[in-house]
């Protein structure tokens, strides 16, 4: 056990209990979550920040010690890779995201360039026994926090954004709609059900109006998959229903197809028992038609509304219209309309705001 002044904690880290100042240990189990220190060894001009736990992103460089965890991705527009099966100090690994997901890269998406090579440093350590040098590694998550609780969330209605693919406007959708709903004086909470740790989206939704969020990393889940996304969602309903607001919107990371868990989520028929809309994301036409025909065929879910990159002209919104017979209201320009639209589907009346004149 050594002691070691960091330079940037990752945001994956946001509930572990660090400071600058890190105590490490060179035996490291190779599990998710752990959170490890690690030295950036190489300069990049792109895709070359890190989230922090304050929710800025900052640059990083060559020479930076950082605290990320370890982790898996399975990225449609990033990078892909894997946890090791052993680690030592002076293995080199890679960054595989901007929220500090750390792992042995097995693709590269040639828009962002090679990933940051890490060199390893050692396990971070934590003391939880009072008054005792016993140190245990460090893991991502609250500890006592578990997705194993019950699925209670009364009548509150529930908005989930699906998306057809990663960066097909599902943040933006549910961003507009909870300004649009907060607006109408509605109280929402949301979170993100699925995907690799990074805190971006919700923050994004706090700064939109949702008064509580959450997201699967709070129960030290570095990425979803199919075999803990059902789990984790009902959680995170749970823990957010508690809190009773009028309102739940939750956004499902990656696509209907992919690998963090959507369809597993969508499949099970208590979560979908409780949907009351699902929003539709699509970058073109084709994309809408081919989602909206999985919703239906596949998980017996009518979609409320489509938007997305397909929706930002009157192109776009008179073809997924059309061949789709679904109403297409683009989230950016429009996202009043779409809130709208969406409220009153669940049967809630619209209360505007006083103004003054």
């Amino acid at each position: 056990m050594r002691s070691l002044v960091v330079d940037k904690i990752a945001s994956v880290a946001l509930e572990s209990e660090i400071g600058s100042e890190v105590r490490i240990s060179p035996e490291i189990p190779c599990e998710e979550g752990v959170l490890v220190a690690v030295e950036v060894l190489n300069n990049k001009s792109r895709y070359n920040t890190l989230e922090l736990t304050s929710g800025r992103m900052a640059q990083i460089k060559r020479g930076d010690i950082i605290v990320g965890a370890l982790g898996h991705r399975k990225a449609l527009f990033g990078y892909s890779g894997h946890i090791p099966e052993k680690l030592v100090p002076g293995d080199v690994i890679q960054l595989l995201n901007l929220g500090g997901v750390l792992g042995i890269c097995d693709s590269v998406n040639p828009t962002q360039g090679q990933p940051f090579d890490c060199r390893v440093l050692g396990v971070i350590l934590e003391f939880p026994y009072l008054g005792e040098r016993i140190g245990i590694p460090a893991r991502v998550g609250s500890p006592g926090q578990s997705p194993e609780d019950g699925f209670d969330f009364g009548e509150i209605p529930v908005v989930a954004i699906a998306g057809t693919c990663m960066d097909s406007g599902k943040t933006v959708a549910a961003c507009s709609v909870i300004s649009r709903f907060r607006h109408n004086r509605q109280i929402v909470d949301a979170f993100k059900s699925t995907g690799v740790a990074l805190r971006r989206d919700i923050l994004a939704m706090e700064d939109a109006g949702a008064r509580n969020t959450g997201i699967f990393s709070d129960y030290g889940v570095v990425a979803t998959t199919s075999d803990n996304a059902p789990d984790l969602t009902r959680m995170l309903l749970s823990s957010l229903a508690a809190e009773r607001p009028d309102i739940i919107v939750f956004e499902l990371g990656d696509g209907l197809l992919g690998a963090y868990g959507v369809e597993a989520i969508l499949t099970d028929e208590s979560i979908r028992d409780a949907l009351s809309a699902v929003v539709l994301c699509a970058n073109d036409p084709v994309g809408a038609w081919g989602g909206v025909q999985l919703l239906r065929d596949n998980f017996e879910i009518e979609p409320t509304v489509v938007t997305g990159p397909a929706t930002d002209n009157a192109v776009g919104i008179e073809i997924i219209e059309k061949r789709c017979n679904v109403p297409a209201i683009n989230a950016l320009s429009n996202g009043a309309e779409l809130g709208d639209l969406i409220q009153s589907s669940l049967g809630i009346e619209i209360v505007r705001a006083e103004t003054g004149s």
